[in-house]
């Protein structure tokens, strides 16, 4: 599943079982910051289509809840980076991904995200029970 976005930003990506997904590729002159270093927003973009992935590798389409993001150490020009997603949780609304940024065995950022897992129309209702309470 690579989209346009992925292409221009010269990205490339697998995944190889249910609620993984690894993105790679090279930093370009063009995803630098004003220090030269990776931009964060290229490091975030990076571990969010990895995640957006791992979420989509189940009938139930996933969207992003929520997300967080640690920048442990900066990548440089011309390095290769990879960011590697791994499910941690799959509820029946809800999962929660795990993705790590590693510039070979050198960790570079880490990321967290949950997804929402969209049931089909009226299929969260079926199982949906009434609480009753004493009167």
């Amino acid at each position: 599943m690579v989209d346009p976005f992925m292409n221009t930003l010269g990205l490339k990506a697998e995944s190889s079982a249910p609620g993984t997904a690894r993105v790679w590729g090279r930093v370009k002159p063009t995803q630098l910051n004003s220090m030269g270093m990776a931009h964060g927003g290229f490091l975030y973009t990076m571990a969010d289509l990895a995640f957006g992935m791992a979420a989509n590798t189940y009938d139930v389409p996933g969207v992003a809840l929520a997300t967080h993001m640690e920048y442990l150490q900066p990548a440089q020009l011309g390095e290769e980076l990879e960011a590697v997603a791994e499910e941690v949780h799959l509820g029946r609304s809800t999962s929660t991904y795990r993705v790590d940024i590693r510039c070979g065995s050198q960790l570079i950022a880490t990321f967290t995200g949950t997804a929402f897992r969209k049931q089909p129309a009226g299929e969260s209702t079926k199982s949906a029970k009434k609480t009753s309470f004493p009167k």
